[in-house]
């Protein structure tokens, strides 16, 4: 199992809809990628403000390491991509083996 966390600062110009429909499309990945078993979406709450300007998140968990390289190229991933792009400022993106 694979872990795949994105910490997301979207930009000025990102308006709310353009986010929700970013999360809308993280949501649906695992019924369109085989081995993406499961995305949760959150949004900064913790009172310590050490976010750095980081607002939301994506929690992406995969099967195993072939279904995370599945997923990369995959168009769906390709199309998530594009709406996603510009909207962010920037991202970091963090990975684990279970």
């Amino acid at each position: 199992m694979v872990r795949h966390i994105l910490l997301i600062r979207f930009n000025a110009a990102a308006s709310a809809d353009a986010i929700d429909a970013v999360k809308q499309a993280f949501l649906t990945i695992p019924s369109k990628i085989k081995g993406v078993e499961s995305v949760e979406w959150g949004e900064n709450d913790s009172p310590e403000n050490k976010n750095k300007g980081f607002t939301h998140c994506v929690l992406m968990t995969f099967a195993d390491d072939a279904s995370r390289r599945n997923y990369l190229p995959h168009p769906e991933h390709e199309a998530l991509v594009s709406i996603f792009r510009p909207t962010l400022e920037d991202i970091i993106v963090f990975d684990y083996s279970l």
